[in-house]
């Protein structure tokens, strides 16, 4: 849930934090930002799987509440990798 009580409930920023949790409780989703020259929501994931693949409760959607998602593949964080 969003942390800023004063945050217009429409802005981007407020958008992305209340879905971020839901976002990353998806298969593959390592992270959630937004891109500041735009008004997109940033999805980061360890890797792309075809959306044939995926149930409907695991795809992103394409817009949240009129914000564009934008998928980014980056692997998985450093701190995230196991280490043999």
């Amino acid at each position: 849930m969003p942390t800023h009580r004063d945050e217009d409930k429409t802005s981007i920023l407020y958008i992305k934090e209340k879905y971020e949790q839901q976002l990353l409780d998806l298969t593959n989703v390592v992270g959630v930002g937004r891109k500041r020259q735009k008004t997109v929501i940033k999805v980061f994931v360890s890797r792309k799987v075809p959306e044939t693949l995926l149930k409907d409760q695991h795809k992103i959607p394409d817009h949240l509440e009129g914000y564009e998602t934008d998928i980014e593949v980056i692997g998985f964080p450093e701190h995230e990798q196991k280490h043999e």
